[in-house]
């Protein structure tokens, strides 16, 4: 390497994102929701009847409005009520593959970089298609790049910025140039699209984050100033879908029975109460340690999973309620993506920012998880 560890300093070069074309409303959920309910209800008289869902129910809770998916007939039909993508032959790229090159390859278009300057690529998500071959290695051939190496990495929401300090980590080491952190979320297939609580929370998207080392990145990009994680146990977001799962003698997963915690689930108040002052303290610590207070922070790209969440947290690090300038929301019209909620707005809510600007990315969720990227913007 031409750059040396104690002068390789990383910085964030560019964003890349693939939004599907396909978008579902709240009135479509709760209108194919609620006929699978009548459905239900009418043929088990004896159970306990499944209550409606409604538009007013789902913005109140989340403040998700729509939200994008790969597919949505097979999502909307209430016989059905989840994704159905085309089994795809092994010399064919894969689905998850495909989303996230077309992201990285938007991430280095926009840094006006060749994939042949990139030495590693990290997919990190929260749901990986298969074991193995990595994601990222295919993802890594499909881009047509013939040396460096790849891997996956699941942080569940946290994925990305736990990529970053990866990342970034590598720049320092002088091990790397130039990292692509790629962010599949094809969250839609780890949803119950049939449980009330928590069929509006999830869409589909791809993210891509592009670190280099400073000294080859375009004039403007951000240096990252400091990156800190934490995670701490805790089974109140779980998806215990895995490949011992066969080896329980259950079958294949039952959406509405006893083992549909091979899907996503939560106990969403505790969630709240905990994830909140958990990562508020934590990046109000780590600005302290970077010299920084909340009045040094232009924007906050926090993780898109609940509104109210965002509006507590924001406030407890700025000491006032956050403007949408200062802390700008996708989830309305994404929902939550996962890993790649910060990134998402992050990409869409940077470029007026001036250079001297100081902004967070940070993300949270199961594990629990969080992240922080403290970064300085250069122009």
């Amino acid at each position: 390497m031409s750059q040396s560890a104690q002068t390789a300093i990383p910085v964030i070069s560019s964003t890349g994102l693939y939004t599907p074309a396909d978008t579902i409303s709240n009135e479509e959920l709760v209108e194919s929701f609620n006929a699978y309910a009548d459905r239900y209800n009418a043929a088990h008289p004896d159970a306990e009847p499944l209550t409606h869902s409604s538009v007013e129910f789902v913005e109140k809770a989340s403040g998700i409005k729509s939200r994008h998916v790969i597919d949505k007939s097979a999502i909307l039909d209430p016989d059905i009520m989840e994704p159905r993508y085309r089994e795809r032959p092994n010399d064919e790229i894969s689905l998850m593959a495909e989303i996230g090159v077309a992201a990285c390859r938007d991430a280095l278009a926009n840094a006006g970089r060749d994939i042949a300057d990139v030495d590693a690529v990290l997919c990190a998500a929260s749901n990986m298609q298969r074991g193995y071959p990595a994601m990222a290695v295919e993802i890594q051939h499909e881009l047509g790049m013939v040396r460096g190496f790849g891997f996956d990495m699941n942080v569940a929401c946290s994925s990305a910025t736990f990529g970053i300090q990866t990342a970034a980590d590598y720049i320092r080491s002088g091990n790397a140039r130039s990292v692509l952190v790629v962010n599949p979320e094809i969250t839609s297939g780890h949803l119950n699209w049939r449980d009330r609580d928590s069929h509006f929370i999830f869409g589909d998207v791809a993210t891509a984050i592009l670190i280099e080392a400073k000294d080859m990145a375009p004039a403007t990009h951000w240096e990252i100033l400091g990156t800190r994680l934490k995670t701490q146990f805790s089974n109140n977001i779980r998806n215990n879908f895995g490949f011992l799962n066969r080896g329980h003698g259950n079958g294949p997963v039952d959406q509405s029975g006893p083992h549909n915690d091979k899907l996503f689930v939560q106990e969403g108040r505790k969630v709240f109460k905990e994830v909140v002052p958990m990562v508020g303290q934590m990046i109000i610590e780590h600005a302290d340690s970077l010299g920084l207070t909340g009045a040094d922070l232009r924007r906050l790209w926090l993780h898109q999973a609940n509104a109210g969440m965002n509006r507590l947290i924001s406030h407890k690090v700025l000491g006032h309620e956050a403007s949408e300038d200062d802390s700008p929301t996708v989830l309305d019209t994404y929902a939550n993506t996962s890993s790649a909620g910060s990134i998402i707005a992050f990409h869409k809510h940077n470029e007026d920012l001036n250079a001297g600007d100081i902004g967070l990315i940070c993300s949270f969720g199961a594990g629990y998880s969080a992240g922080c990227v403290f970064m300085r913007k250069v122009a």
